[in-house]
């Protein structure tokens, strides 16, 4: 699965995702895009996109879309860490290239 790491999410999730073909928006040249231009262009070259933008899907129609988003609940370093394993399994879940796929994880118990 191709994953893209939107530019509010620290870069070391690359690191931390060992089994995902993983590329950062800034490594792209994609930081700074509106929303709208990051999914079309997301969309012709990955299957998911990882963020925290929790407003992603109410400022962007993703109805159609066959690019799967995937939002977390933070950015903190600390949060993140721990939700590693929540992660992939929540990554193997969706399906890539299935239309409509949009999953927000929840605030782990112990953040």
């Amino acid at each position: 699965m191709r994953l893209l790491l939107d530019e509010c999410l620290p870069e070391i999730l690359t690191e931390w995702l060992p089994g995902w073909e993983t590329k950062t928006v800034r490594e792209l040249g994609w930081a700074g895009i509106s929303n709208g231009e990051l999914l079309r262009r997301a969309e012709a070259q990955f299957d998911l996109l990882l963020t925290a933008d929790r407003r992603l899907r109410y400022q962007q129609n993703l109805r159609g879309r066959r690019l799967a988003v995937l939002v977390l609940p933070s950015n903190r370093l600390k949060v993140l860490r721990g939700m590693v394993p929540v992660l992939e399994a929540a990554m193997a879940k969706l399906e890539p290239g299935k239309p409509g796929q949009y999953l927000e994880l929840a605030w782990p118990a112990e953040a």
